[in-house]
C-alpha cells in the first residue's frame, strides 16, 4: 500500500509541476514584445505575434499551447483562452496590440474581414 501511494504522489506531484511550467511558457511565449505600452505605443522589442503560424479555425485564428489554446476571434477581434476544453472570453485586441502585432493585417491574410 505504500507503494501505491507514493507512486500516486510522484505521478500528483508531476501533474502539477508540468501543469505550471505549461502555463507559464504559454503565458510567456504568445506575447514575446517588451516595451511601448503607453500611447504611442512606440519603442518596443522583440517578435511580434506570427499570425501565419498560428491555426486556422472556422472563426478565426488559435496557438496552441501545453496547457491553454489562446483564441483570436477573425471577425470582433475577442480574445478567448480554452483550457480543458472550456472556453473563456476575455476581452478584445488593445490599441497596442493593434499597432504592434497588426492582427488586421494577419487576419486578412489568413481570409478573415475584421471588423475592430
Amino acid at each position: 500500500m505504500k507503494v501505491l501511494t507514493a507512486l500516486l504522489t510522484v505521478i500528483g506531484s508531476l501533474t502539477v509541476v508540468y501543469t505550471i511550467v505549461g502555463l507559464v511558457l504559454d503565458v510567456v511565449t504568445f506575447d514575446q514584445t517588451k516595451g511601448g505600452y503607453e500611447y504611442p505605443y512606440e519603442g518596443w522589442s522583440g517578435e511580434p505575434v506570427d499570425w501565419d503560424c498560428m491555426d486556422l479555425t472556422s472563426s478565426g485564428l488559435v496557438k496552441r499551447g501545453h496547457v491553454i489554446d489562446v483564441h483570436v476571434h477573425g471577425t470582433t477581434g475577442m480574445i478567448s483562452f480554452e483550457i480543458l476544453g472550456r472556453k473563456f472570453d476575455w476581452r478584445k485586441l488593445s490599441d497596442r496590440a493593434l499597432k504592434v502585432h497588426k492582427p488586421r493585417e494577419g487576419l486578412k491574410r489568413r481570409g478573415f474581414n475584421p471588423e475592430f
